[in-house]
Order: structure tokens, then C-alpha cells, then sequence
């Protein structure tokens, strides 16, 4: 039987950009630091919230070298590996299984538009050549794809394939995936705002955008979703709302940027085709910010 690659909260990291638009290691270090002390369960490095589309592949490796030779097993380490290029895929799952991270994150082959045949077999071509954990990751509004709870059935078949990141919102999905598919194909909450009712229905906890700069609430949400008290965790569910509105009134990571850098925590700028937040949206992260004393 699998066992989850974690429970409870795993951090989406950004990754800091430097003034010559380099990785800054020394803020990416210190960010790494700050989220193990804080508590998460887990950290990704290279998905989407760190600009992963925006990297060469040289810089990506490196990234995920860097990532889990400073956690140094203090916490799991998901490498995001996805690529709507298989064989890419299969190169950067491999990287992630030779440098020593605990899993691999990989997203539906965006553009490309792959039937529900093509998903399965690109995935299972990935696993055919890797030897390491496997989170699929459905997120159908960048991707312009989706798995079906049909697909997730097939899948789940794999020993290789650990479960999903499912960023879908769809919780008819989730209701069936619960269903068709075995206990053991875990389901992880790929959006802040509906952590606890995902966790409701059986999902082991968030890859959240938020716990980079609030890890210990998602810590807290999440955790207490797992110890069955879902009136406590629905209340702090609700208390955040509006924050995580906030952060996501822009595509993700434009928000979590500014609102990271309006807190000192150096993440840098973004790099194009991202650009920095306007100013209306920028005080209403103000505005919500503020409300919860982060600033």
C-alpha cells in the first residue's frame, strides 16, 4: 500500500529573483529556513508559484538541487518536473530522483491539449522511467486540460503514482475520484481557498501559495482538518478569506510577490511575461494585509 508523500501543509515556493533577474540563493535559502522552523509538512520547488515556466532547464536542476540539499531532510521536497514535452518530463523526474527529492509534481501537458488516452500514457511513460513518487497535477485553468475521475482510475493503478495536486475547484471531481479510485491515490487541495472542504472529503492536506507568507496558519488549518475538528479549521478557513482573495486578485505569483516584498522578505521581481502588480490591486494586498497584522 502507498503512504502519502506528506500530510498537512506543503509551501508552493517562489523563487527570489536577484537585480540581474539570477536566482537569489541566499533569500531562497533563508525562505527554505523560515518555512521549516514555521512548521510545513512539505516544500515544492520550481511549480508553478516559482516561475518554473520561466526557467531554463539549467536553472531549474540547479533550483532543485539547491532546494534539497539546504532542507537536508528536515522536511519532504517536491520538485515540480511537469513539461508538456514527455521526454522533458522524463529528464526532470529523473534529476529529481537522482538529487534526492522525496517526489515529483507534474502538471497536465499544457497546449498540447492531450486526450484522456494521451494523459495516461504520458504519465505512464514518465513512470516507466523514473523511480520516484509521482504527484499528477490538474489545474485546467492554465493547462487547458483536465483529467476525468475515469482517467484518475487508470492511473491510480500505478504504484508509481502517489496521487494528485487537484487545482481543478471542481468538487464533483473530487467526489468521484474519492469513488472510483483506491485509498491509497492520495488527493492534495491545490487552492488556498478551499483547503478544509477539500480535506472534507478526504483530501491529506494543501500545496498552498498562502504559507509563504502565513505557513504556520496553513500549518494549523490543515492539521486540524486531520485530526477530524473541521469547525475549528472552517473557522480559520473563513477568518483568511479575504487575505487569500487577495492574494490571488492577480495571476499567482504576482500577489505573493508584492506581498512578500511589502514584508521585507526579499522575493524579488518577476520575470516576464509576469510583471509587477498594478497599483489598485496592490492596496487592496494592502488593505487585506493589513487587516490580519502582517504589516
Amino acid at each position: 500500500m502507498r503512504t502519502p508523500v506528506f500530510t498537512g501543509s506543503c509551501t508552493a515556493l517562489i523563487t527570489p529573483f536577484g537585480p540581474n533577474n539570477a536566482i537569489d540563493y541566499e533569500a531562497f535559502g533563508k525562505l527554505i529556513d523560515d518555512q521549516v522552523a514555521a512548521g510545513v509538512d512539505a516544500v515544492c520547488v520550481c511549480g508553478t508559484t516559482g516561475e518554473s515556466a520561466t526557467m531554463s532547464i539549467r536553472e531549474h536542476i540547479a533550483a532543485v538541487e539547491y532546494c534539497v540539499k539546504r532542507v537536508d531532510h528536515r522536511v519532504k521536497v517536491i520538485a515540480g518536473t511537469g513539461s508538456n514535452d514527455t521526454t522533458a518530463a522524463v529528464y526532470l523526474t529523473q534529476h529529481a530522483q537522482d538529487c534526492g527529492a522525496d517526489a515529483a509534481l507534474l502538471v497536465t501537458p499544457y497546449y498540447n491539449k492531450a486526450s484522456q488516452t494521451g494523459l495516461i500514457k504520458h504519465y505512464e511513460y514518465i513512470a516507466e522511467r523514473a523511480d520516484i513518487p509521482m504527484i499528477l497535477y490538474n489545474v485546467p485553468s492554465r493547462t487547458g486540460i483536465t483529467f476525468t475521475a475515469e482517467t484518475y482510475k487508470v492511473l491510480s493503478q500505478n504504484p508509481k503514482i502517489n496521487g494528485v495536486k487537484e487545482a481543478s475547484g471542481n468538487f464533483s471531481l473530487l467526489a468521484h475520484t474519492r469513488f472510483l479510485c483506491p485509498d491509497d491515490f492520495y488527493i492534495w487541495s491545490g487552492n488556498d481557498d478551499q483547503v478544509v472542504p477539500m480535506m472534507a472529503l478526504g483530501a491529506k492536506g494543501v500545496i498552498s501559495v498562502a504559507s509563504n507568507i502565513i505557513p504556520e496558519v496553513m500549518v494549523k488549518m490543515s492539521h486540524l482538518c486531520l485530526e477530524n475538528d473541521f469547525a475549528s479549521a472552517s473557522k480559520l478557513q473563513i477568518q483568511y478569506m479575504d487575505l487569500i482573495d487577495a492574494l490571488f486578485i492577480e495571476v499567482n505569483p504576482i500577489p505573493i510577490k508584492a506581498a512578500m516584498n511589502l514584508m521585507g522578505m526579499n522575493a524579488g521581481a518577476l520575470r516576464l511575461p509576469l510583471c509587477e502588480i498594478s497599483e489598485k490591486n496592490l492596496e487592496t494586498l494592502r488593505a487585506a494585509m493589513t487587516r490580519m497584522g502582517l504589516l
